[in-house]
């Protein structure tokens, strides 16, 4: 049939930010994508503007950013994304601009998922600031997805490698089923799931 049902948009998300030097807020687009990897989705999670400031410059390579995406719908718990330091300084008392988040989500349940934004944590000079969302924003992703199979590894550890989780010909047969048949399952995956189907035949 047509079509993966997925709707995405730019959600404003009003941090409240608890600093070293006192509270701050500030209001920023908010934008979550995901592409399919194998049997899990990486997220990358965009701001738009600056959601905080520092009253000391940030040399380069001193802010760590990470945030967590909250899942909503059909599935639920919280994906863990987080980014590269600053490559430039930031000037004292300027909004800081985040770098792009992402993180590996694997299916746990099969349904219409949600994804918003939640937490955010920017680690700068030996100091932690808590960003939280206090709008109760809406999702900005809504994805139909599908559980996966196997259910003996960790969710979070397979992230980006894209391979089909190494189990019996019948479980690899149900992965296939569930994700949906071979769109899903292009280049060396489907090879490695075919190649160990007839390696290793059902008893």
């Amino acid at each position: 049939m047509a079509a993966p049902a997925a709707h995405a948009e730019v959600v404003d998300v009003d941090y409240q930010c608890q600093t070293p030097i006192g509270p701050k807020g500030a209001v920023s687009p908010i934008d979550i994508k995901a592409v399919k990897s194998g049997s899990s989705y990486k997220l990358t999670m965009s701001f738009e503007k600056g959601v905080s400031s520092s009253p000391v410059e940030l040399g380069k390579g001193a802010m760590n950013p990470s945030a967590l995406i909250k899942l909503g719908g059909a599935d639920s718990g919280t994906v863990p994304v987080s980014g590269p330091a600053n490559a430039e300084a930031v000037p004292a008392n300027t909004p800081i601009k985040i770098n792009d988040l992402s993180g590996t989500y694997t299916p746990k349940k099969t349904g219409k998922v949600t994804f918003t934004a939640g937490v955010l944590t920017i680690k700068a000079l030996g100091t932690t600031t808590t960003c939280t969302p206090k709008n109760n924003p809406k999702p900005s992703l809504e994805l139909d997805v599908e559980a996966t199979g196997g259910g003996s590894g960790g969710s979070q550890s397979a992230s980006g490698s894209g391979e089909l989780p190494k189990t019996g010909p019948l479980d690899s047969a149900i992965a296939l089923g569930t994700l949906g048949g071979t769109v899903f399952l292009a280049g060396a995956a489907g090879v490695l799931w075919l190649t160990r189907r007839g390696a290793r035949p059902a008893s």
